[in-house]
């Protein structure tokens, strides 16, 4: 069983370092670029595409642009945040952090994939489908990374709480 835990945090680090590094470049090149990343039209076509939807205009665009880069590069140091926690090795890490990270993933992947099959692009389809892919993966595994530390913490002798505070003293008889 201790070869499927470090299989699993393996997997949850691989993909915690590859949102962290990619969604953490492209977030920056964005918010760092004068165009806000619409020189490259391939990976700007879902905010074209939400643009048509809610009939935004340059300015909107601009600003759904941003607002995007915002996220991603929030979940980029969710991620860091995550890979910085399981470094320190002390105890078990803290997966909430990265599940949460996670959901937004997942939420971007779904409004990002939506566009991209309206416009036809499958090449841009499949990567968003990826990155969704990998969000549940990853919170598929932190989910049974959870409940194996939860058996595990319930299996050990001595770890249970005491329920009642007259059990855990002797009662005198006077």
């Amino acid at each position: 069983m201790q070869k499927i835990s470090t299989a699993t945090a393996s997997i949850i680090v691989l993909i915690a370092l590859y949102f962290t590094l990619s969604w953490g470049y492209e977030a920056l090149r964005v918010l760092t670029s004068p165009s806000y990343g619409f020189e490259d039209v391939w990976r700007s076509q879902f905010l074209f595409g939400i643009g048509r939807l809610f009939d935004l205009g340059p300015i909107g665009l601009v600003k759904l642009a941003a607002f995007f880069a915002t996220l991603k590069l929030a979940v980029a140091c969710i991620c860091a945040l995550h890979l910085a926690d399981r470094a320190r090795m002390r105890g078990q890490p803290s997966s909430e952090i990265l599940e949460a990270g996670l959901i937004l993933v997942v939420l971007i992947s779904i409004v990002s994939v939506g566009p991209a099959s309206w416009a036809g692009s499958t090449d841009l389809m499949r990567e968003h489908t990826y990155q969704l892919v990998f969000a549940a993966l990853a919170t598929g595994l932190c989910i049974f990374e959870r409940s194996h530390a939860e058996r595990n913490e319930a299996a050990e002798p001595g770890s249970q709480p005491v329920a009642d505070a007259t059990q855990a003293a002797p009662r005198l008889h006077v």
